[in-house]
């Protein structure tokens, strides 16, 4: 009789640790202080100087290997942005750099079908405390979808002509078959490839954002804000026509001052 106790009691407490136990650490998942731009501005700069401080700026020092993802050190970056950012849910969660969710080595010229921006994203949002108000995802369709239809209570889809990014909102544009994406498309009826990045910077009409999977890496790209209030990247012709604004919990408490 007392041996079966034993074993309920047991099982009890590895049932409670089972349940308390997330991957997302107290600081983010609690979160020690108020979800704010300084923190998510500061953690992708962050990301960025630890990828070497590559920017689109002539001058900008090259990847010091081919690919930077896959180097010892920054694959396990990658690694923690996939499993950080979903919450370790997904069988993406378990990919990395370099490796599937397996543990397997894909080859170098498949890294498209592991493309890590939207985890880069996902990983600053949350380590920044945006705790279960942010659609964490491995693709940028599902959180600009939830923003432009109102289903995220932190996020909102502006369009450039009538909003201008601030430092820690988010950018993004649509890739390949995508690539005709404005605005007015949204929300969309599902999945479309594109690259979201986090605004870091403005100095008169120029934004710096950081993004993720940039020439394998997490790279710094500049942006002109032009009198017909489009934004285009300074070096590659690419147009940024969707701007996610981020609400704060600072800026959204009714009574700040």
């Amino acid at each position: 009789m007392r041996r079966r106790i034993a074993i309920v009691i047991m099982a009890a407490a590895l049932a409670g640790c089972t349940t308390t136990t997330s991957v997302v650490p107290d600081f983010a998942a609690k979160p020690y202080v108020p979800f704010n731009r300084e923190d998510a501005v500061a953690i992708a700069l962050r990301e960025w100087r630890l990828f070497g401080s590559i920017s689109d700026l002539p001058g900008s020092p090259e990847p010091a290997v081919v690919k930077p993802e896959r180097a010892p050190g920054l694959w396990e970056r990658v690694g923690e942005y996939w499993w950080l950012g979903l919450g370790g849910k997904g069988r993406e969660a378990r990919w990395t750099g370099k490796h599937d969710d397996n543990g397997r080595v894909f080859p170098a010229m498949n890294d498209e079908h592991y493309a890590w921006s939207a985890a880069f994203i996902s990983y600053v949002m949350r380590i920044a405390g945006a705790g279960d108000r942010f659609p964490y995802a491995p693709n940028h369709a599902a959180y600009v979808n939830a923003a432009a239809s109102g289903r995220s209570s932190i996020l909102i889809a502006q369009a450039p002509q009538s909003y201008t990014p601030k430092p820690g909102d988010l950018m993004c544009f649509g890739r390949e078959w995508a690539s005709h994406l404005r605005f007015g498309d949204l929300p969309t009826g599902g999945f479309w490839p594109g690259h979201c990045a986090v605004v870091v910077a403005r100095q008169d009409n120029t934004l710096s954002v950081v993004g993720g999977n940039e020439e394998d890496a997490v790279t710094m790209d500049h942006v002109t804000i032009g009198s017909d209030r489009r934004l285009m990247s300074v070096v590659y012709p690419t147009e940024w026509p969707i701007v996610i604004e981020v609400r704060y919990d600072l800026e959204s408490d009714p009574n700040r001052g």
